[in-house]
């Protein structure tokens, strides 16, 4: 793990902006905001917050610029006006796909053959090995 690790983090940086989105300054924190519109649907800030696992706040503040820069759409929920429902904006929607795409058909392949309770191990597994890095990052 010590090794594959690092690997896998550095793959995952690797995946260079498209050309189309490039002019956006999209960083890696919008990645995983994308990711989760992309493959997963339209949805509200605080639902975003909650899946991102921060503040509704720091959501809406990345929500209002990408949508200033028109690659996200803030639209009327039909069933409660005032609620925002924040998806990928139509002419960007290729673009985003074509970047994420890969990086996810590649968490499904090797997570396919797992049963829903060794996947969740997984992702257990994973959270663990992140709140031990956090610990340590602030212990230094």
């Amino acid at each position: 793990m010590l090794l594959l690790m690092p690997r896998l983090v550095g793959r995952a940086k690797k995946l260079t902006v498209p050309p189309a989105l490039a002019s956006f300054g999209l960083a890696p924190r919008h990645l995983t905001l994308l990711a989760l519109l992309l493959l997963d649907g339209p949805m509200t800030v605080r639902v975003l917050a909650e899946r991102l696992e921060v503040a509704p706040a720091t959501v809406s503040l990345m929500v209002g610029d990408l949508s200033r820069q028109g690659i996200l759409h803030r639209g009327e929920d039909d069933t409660d006006r005032r609620r925002v429902i924040v998806s990928i904006a139509a002419p960007h929607r290729r673009a985003i796909h074509a970047w994420l795409a890969g990086a996810a058909d590649a968490w499904r392949a090797a997570l396919e053959p797992l049963t829903a309770a060794e996947r969740g191990l997984v992702v257990a597994t994973l959270r663990r090995y992140e709140e031990g890095v956090e610990r340590s990052l602030s212990k230094g």
